[in-house]
């Protein structure tokens, strides 16, 4: 009788202790993603402070940027977002490229991805998430011929609106990246 009471008081204090060393999860950040890109930047135009809500990466290792005039006075570039530690993996991918089209936008959108509210005059814009409630991977593409800016979450916050948060960042980046990068230039005014 000694024995299984012995027995049973060590499982039981075991079970406590193991109880006791489990880590609580941090609680999650929901503070929304400011809305007006200010300083300091992860890249040009990329608030530091948008990108570290987005990714709960506090400080990632980050490279690249955009050229307002690049190629044929279109705008390219992009800002690129990793973890500092172990295998630096991706959590942000914003793109700005030429290509793209309104009718593409209009395809996917028909096809299943959520429309994206005005953000740009003339631009047309679409939002694609895994609806599964693991997955934090969102992106949000936003023509505005002949520019397409992409905002592409691959690693968020579990418990966050991962797909809010793309489409604040894209509200809050378009309006200098795809505007600009689309604008017709000078010399074709007439």
């Amino acid at each position: 009788m000694k024995a299984r009471f012995a027995i049973a008081a060590t499982l039981s204090a075991l079970a406590l202790l193991s109880g006791c060393t489990q880590q609580e999860e941090p609680p999650v950040d929901r503070t929304p993603l400011p809305s007006v890109a200010a300083p300091p930047y992860a890249c040009d135009y990329i608030p530091l402070d948008a990108v570290r809500l987005m990714t709960g990466v506090r400080d990632p290792i980050v490279d690249g940027s955009f050229n307002l005039e690049g190629a044929e006075k279109l705008g390219i570039g992009g800002c690129f977002a990793y973890q500092p530690t172990g295998d630096k993996a991706k959590v942000l991918n914003v793109s700005l490229s030429p290509g793209g089209s309104k009718e593409e936008a209009e395809h996917r959108i028909r096809t299943g991805a959520k429309r994206l509210p005005d953000i740009v005059p003339g631009a047309v814009g679409y939002l694609v998430q895994d609806g599964s409630a693991d997955n934090t991977h969102a992106a949000a593409v936003l023509i505005r011929e002949p520019a397409r800016l992409i905002v592409e979450l691959v690693r968020g916050v579990k418990g966050r609106d991962n797909a809010a948060d793309v489409v604040a960042l894209t509200k809050l980046i378009a309006p200098k990246l795809i505007t600009d990068a689309s604008a017709p230039s000078p010399s074709t005014k007439d």
